[in-house]
């Protein structure tokens, strides 16, 4: 591991991260805040995923995080969304390739060399953090659109590694929505059966798992409409009588003011939850 930045932050660290992957087979970058209770022992984490586009930066530099998780005694956690490097496949577009993992293990060449996201944010990731920081195995997880999509995922998949789950806009039936159809095509293959396993929509049908969802979704989300449908989850929620607090915020849109403007709710939820 390689220490890329350290900067003080509401009386703890906000520090990135290099190191290398075997998952992705490559060099990757995190970003972790580590709130001033780690001076005392040990703390709890909640691990944000982000959108399409980003990396580690986004959500450090734009959220505003930083201040609640020293409220509460947690640490944040945000890996990058795709691997990176020469070798790694990429193709033209923002929404697939570098920036576009979609948090899912590729099955298809070229992806299947380097993108197996599922594993590198559901495993390798938690054990570094767990083995090198003041940082227990009670775990959140959250994200935004893209990252929202693989928060809510890898909860239902694995409800016994994570004590709560949020999201912010999240891609809830990527099987059902240009984004997704067009990723889940390059990295999975044409049988759509196999894209259930990362279809939220399909998760919570089957019953997957058992925590509950908080979603916020703005109403003024550009993406709102085509690619993100929160609909579908709701009405497979209420199916399935899996609790989910859906919450439609007038006025907002996809951007990271959106985030900012809740994010404080969202560390509270997680911190309920982590320190149970």
């Amino acid at each position: 591991m390689q220490q890329l930045e350290s900067h003080a932050c509401f009386g703890g660290t906000q520090q990135v991260w290099s190191h290398r992957s075997d998952a992705l087979d490559c060099e990757m970058k995190f970003a972790i805040y580590l709130p001033p209770q780690v001076q005392q022992g040990a703390v709890p984490a909640l691990y944000w995923l982000s959108g399409l586009t980003c990396t580690e930066q986004n959500f450090i530099i734009k959220a505003g995080a930083q201040r609640y998780a020293a409220e509460y005694g947690i640490a944040l956690v945000a890996p990058d969304t795709s691997p990176r490097g020469a070798g790694v496949a990429d193709a033209e577009g923002y929404d697939i390739g570098l920036g576009a993992g979609f948090y899912v293990n590729a099955t298809q060449a070229p992806w299947s060399a380097h993108y197996r996201m599922y594993d590198y944010v559901v495993d390798e990731l938690p054990a570094l953090v767990e083995g090198e920081f003041a940082v227990t195995s009670a775990r959140a997880i959250s994200g935004h659109s893209m990252g929202g999509h693989g928060a809510l995922v890898i909860a239902l998949r694995n409800p016994d590694r994570y004590r709560s789950v949020s999201a912010f806009s999240p891609i809830v039936a990527p099987s059902q929505v240009p984004w997704g159809e067009k990723a889940f095509r390059q990295y999975l293959g044409n049988d759509r059966e196999a894209w259930k396993a990362y279809d939220a929509t399909e998760l919570v049908r089957d019953g997957s798992g058992d925590l509950p969802l908080l979603v916020d979704q703005g109403e003024a989300d550009e993406f709102l409409a085509l690619q993100l449908k929160p609909q579908l989850l709701q009405s497979a929620c209420e199916a399935a009588g899996r609790p989910l607090n859906l919450r439609m915020q007038p006025g907002y849109d996809h951007s990271y003011y959106f985030i900012a403007s809740f994010i404080g709710e969202h560390v509270a939820h997680h911190a309920a939850a982590l320190k149970a």
